[in-house]
């Protein structure tokens, strides 16, 4: 196959052979999407994990929110309405806007709840993963991860979100969550008064 510079610059039925044959040259590639599917239509996204990847694209800053149930024994997940893959509420931050706004609006716009941004969990900034589109943007993500309080609203759904609920820890294990959420969970269950950075 000819290189290519993006991934929309290949028919939809040759993507997934594009995929393929990057994992062929040493680099995991995980789908971002559920079996069912993968049909005509490409994915959404799909990690791409190997050492630097991430040059190969752009900087995303996102922000995502750890947000605690009553007790704390249960954290807020989302199910993406693009993939049916379980994550944390978040979101890319906007222009003209801080991190802890950016926080604070995606978990509004995603799950109907009003949240005080508090502590700062972790920064994540691998260059060891990159998020590759069907329109063939590719971005290298630094994630800032926050503990977050509801302070008003309604949990609900929103057209990029299938579900949300709390669920413990030990649901956490079996659920398919995007893996780069695995580790801000982690770190906030290890309750760490400094902030991680990875």
């Amino acid at each position: 196959m000819p290189p290519v510079d993006h991934l929309s610059d290949l028919p939809l039925d040759k993507r997934g052979e594009f995929l393929l044959d990057m994992s062929l040259l040493g680099e995991a590639v995980m789908r971002v999407c559920t079996p069912h599917r993968i049909n005509k239509e490409s994915c959404m996204s799909t990690i791409v994990h190997g050492e630097r990847v991430g040059q190969q694209g752009r900087l995303f800053v996102g922000c995502c929110a750890v947000v605690y149930g009553p007790t704390r024994g249960t954290i807020l997940l989302t199910r993406r309405q693009d993939n049916g893959r379980w994550c944390l509420p978040g979101g890319q931050m906007e222009p003209g806007e801080s991190a802890t706004e950016a926080c604070a609006r995606e978990v509004w716009e995603e799950t109907g709840l009003r949240v005080r941004v508090g502590k700062l969990i972790g920064l994540y900034s691998s260059p060891d993963y990159l998020i590759v589109y069907a329109d063939g943007n590719r971005y290298q993500i630094v994630r800032l991860c926050f503990e977050a309080e509801p302070v008003s609203g309604s949990l609900g759904l929103s057209d990029e979100t299938m579900e949300a609920r709390y669920v413990t820890p030990a649901e956490i294990a079996a659920l398919d969550l995007i893996e780069t959420h695995r580790s801000c969970i982690a770190d906030a269950l290890a309750a760490q008064v400094t902030t991680f950075v990875r």
